[in-house]
């Protein structure tokens, strides 16, 4: 479907990025927004595509259907391919090829080699069945990154497996039911079975600094989970235990709500508000073009999700230069999230064109069933672009329907043009944007950032993804109960010397072991401590077929904490639910 009032040229006001902006100097010195678009368009998927191996043009050297999330590789160094990133990127492929563009197919074909082959590495993450699929990232060439990282991170499959259960319902409906079952199918499956077993786990956010649980995280693996149930259905394959944990996921995703917005990341002391980008990109995930404004799905066009956008985009008014000026109700630079550290913290590209993008698919949810409804939660956001707006219900074909619209496309366009305002001329697209003076920031041609601006305004043109059957999966339980736990008792050993007042801890990367934090280290008992057998112990349970890294400290009877020297320690968990194993060291 195509809303050919959504590409209608934008008036030159739009274009003001600042209350001080002349519209006629910004009209002379730029584009129309319209003309911006299509020439960005071209250069966005020209981008992606050189990203691609094994012919895209700065990806020399890298094997079919790895993407490279920039050809930087140094300051920063992204010269790897992302499972993120990669599935999102695909995602915005595999829509573009049902849009009709069939040269991409190959492409497409692939990326399932080679997501095929990464799944069966071995990573420090884990194997093939313990884990080793939440790994988030590997070496250009497919072999396993081994360095120091935030791991596991537990999107990656979720995503992909949308990404290619997107592919798989395609090939069935043009004649290729065998290559799905045969060929994608087997994917799939294996990312489902990693979603049911670790759904609820901790694990590091996509911005791979938080420990804990994403909402994120949580959201993409309710979507894969309810679309790879009826591809199993359609295919006569067995998708085991995906049925029964969807609902418990979209139960789960309801305890981020706080009344006002999503805290992105939760069961982690982070020191965050939890206003982050994060949640836009969920909702322009989980969008589907079929839903009406479900809260509990948190759809684009949801009280909750409006409500979000607000406090998400607020949060970055006052702390970015470039934002300087901007009225209420105007678009701004938006970056991670408010507290952001990373090159200073800035506004990035893909996180302001996913606030764009969130809006659009608003106006096509509130097209297509015909009305917007208003309530308490949602009023704060369009009063912000309507001051007049009330509490209430409002009809398409009605002016205040027509005029609640005209101002969330404007308000839209409005993002899009801070990308145009910081985009330089030959539309290379990098992650950041400086937050003083714009200017691009950390790695060039970042291929997320060029996948961003291809969905974000196919939206804005009325180009949709496929229904994930939402409306049939948007009730949660009344009552969580997670799955059933898979976990093991570990016996932990370590000698260590001490003298009086002094006690042994373990901590690590699992949040039964404290998420690394010394004061939720769990403690060792001494009760079999002696002289000759410096012995301190614990069993504690851990979830089974789990690699993680750990480490022991020492606390002095003053508070002190000691940790011993490096590296990490690595130990795999038995597989088994409800078996045992034992660690033995010695304190280093």
């Amino acid at each position: 479907m195509l809303l050919s009032w959504l590409v209608r040229a934008a008036p030159a006001a739009l274009l003001l990025v600042g209350v001080n902006a002349s519209p006629v100097a910004d009209h002379r010195k730029r584009a129309s927004l319209d003309d911006f678009i299509k020439t960005q368009t071209e250069i966005s998927l020209k981008g992606v595509l050189a990203n691609i191996g094994p012919d895209g043009s700065k990806a020399g050297g890298v094997p079919a259907g790895i993407v490279v999330a920039s050809p930087s590789r140094s300051n920063p160094d992204y010269w790897y391919t992302w499972t993120r990133d990669a599935a999102l990127t695909y995602k915005a492929l595999v829509e573009r090829l049902i849009a009709g563009d069939t040269s991409l197919k190959q492409k497409i074909d692939d990326y399932v080699t080679a997501q095929a082959y990464l799944q069966g590495v071995s990573n420090p993450s884990g194997g093939p069945d313990t884990g080793g699929l939440g790994e988030p990232k590997f070496n250009v060439d497919r072999t396993a990154f081994t360095g120091a990282w935030g791991r596991p991170q537990r999107d990656g499959p979720a995503l992909r497996a949308t990404a290619l259960t997107i592919y798989a319902n395609w090939l069935i409906q043009n004649g290729g039911a065998t290559q799905a079952k045969n060929t994608v199918w087997p994917v799939i499956a294996k990312d489902l079975a990693y979603v049911v077993k670790y759904w609820n786990q901790t694990g590091f956010d996509l911005w791979e600094e938080v420990n804990g649980s994403s909402y994120f995280t949580i959201a993409a693996s309710h979507r894969a989970l309810v679309e790879g149930v009826a591809l199993a259905t359609k295919l006569g394959q067995q998708c085991t235990g995906c049925a029964e944990a969807a609902p418990q996921v979209l139960c789960f995703a309801q305890s981020f709500w706080t009344g006002s917005y999503i805290d992105s990341n939760i069961n982690v002391n982070d020191g965050r508000t939890g206003k982050d980008v994060n949640s836009i990109i969920s909702s322009i995930h989980t969008f589907d073009p079929n839903a009406n404004c479900t809260d509990a799905t948190f759809q684009p066009c949801s009280a909750r999700a409006l409500a979000n956008h607000k406090a998400v985009a607020d949060s970055f008014r006052s702390i970015y230069g470039v934002n300087k000026g901007i009225a209420q109700g105007r678009a701004v630079g938006i970056g991670r999230y408010s507290e952001d550290v990373y090159y200073n913290g800035n506004p990035w590209y893909l996180a302001t064109l996913a606030a764009a993008e969130q809006l659009y698919s608003a106006i096509y949810q509130w097209d297509k069933q015909g009305s917007i409804t208003v309530n308490s939660v949602s009023l704060p956001f369009f009063r912000d672009i309507l001051p007049s707006i009330s509490v209430g219900t409002y009809q398409k074909g009605s002016s205040t329907y027509a005029s609640i619209l005209s101002a969330v496309k404007t308000y839209g366009d409005d993002f899009i043009a801070v990308v145009q305002k910081y985009t330089p001329a030959n539309g290379a697209l990098a992650e950041q944007f400086d937050r003083n003076n714009g200017s691009p920031l950390s790695a060039a041609d970042l291929t997320w950032s060029y996948a961003a601006f291809l969905t974000a305004t196919e939206r804005r043109a009325g180009v949709v993804s496929p229904t994930w059957d939402e409306p049939s999966n948007n009730v949660p339980p009344k009552a969580c109960t997670g799955t059933p736990a898979c976990n093991t008792k570990t016996t932990f050993n370590v000698r260590a010397t001490t003298t009086f007042g002094e006690n042994i801890y373990v901590t690590g990367q699992l949040t039964q072991l404290g998420n690394w934090s010394p004061a939720d280290a769990k403690p060792l008992s001494a009760s079999k401590y002696t002289n000759s057998d410096p012995l301190w112990f614990a069993e504690i349970e851990l979830p089974a077929g789990t690699v993680f890294e750990y480490k022991y400290i020492r606390k002095t009877a003053n508070g002190q904490v000691v940790w011993e020297s490096d590296p990490n320690r690595r130990f795999t968990t038995a597989v088994g639910c409800g078996s045992t194993a034992t660690v033995n060291d010695t304190w280093r």
